[in-house]
């Protein structure tokens, strides 16, 4: 029996430093500070976050989008936290979620055609920049 406890408790320690909890730890922690991050960037007058605010406040995001994958809001505000943050991807796909759900909405289509101008892939740049044209003759004030 002792034997045993001692196994459990060697291996339990094990999990805890090896294992994937503190990324667990680190994802129900950004979870939970979305609402106070998300606030303070939207305040103009608040402190702005910094890059590792920014990145919780991404986690957050795609983890609330999860569960409500029809906010075009939070698909816009996860675009613009990835163009901050460098990760094209993260922004692009966020962009394109935002674009296809409301394609009438100018944030979601000039984010989408930003993004997509800022890849590397060709096609990408190509297809952003009809949808910028598109956008310039439907509204010629941009």
């Amino acid at each position: 029996v002792p034997g045993a406890v001692i196994a459990l408790a060697v291996g339990a320690g094990s999990y805890v430093l090896t294992g994937s909890y503190p990324q667990v730890r680190a994802w129900q922690q950004a979870t939970a500070q979305t609402p106070g991050l998300l606030a303070r960037a939207l305040d103009p007058q608040a402190q702005p976050l910094n890059e590792e605010e920014m990145a919780r406040l991404a986690l957050g995001l795609r983890t609330r989008l999860q569960n409500d994958a029809g906010n075009v809001e939070g698909w816009l505000m996860l675009g613009r936290t990835g163009m901050v943050l460098g990760n094209a991807g993260t922004a692009t796909g966020a962009y394109a979620n935002a674009y296809r759900l409301d394609p009438e909405n100018r944030d979601a289509a000039l984010g989408y055609a930003e993004a997509l101008t800022r890849s590397s892939d060709p096609e990408d740049n190509r297809r952003g920049g009809e949808l910028l044209r598109r956008l310039v003759s439907r509204d010629h004030t941009d």
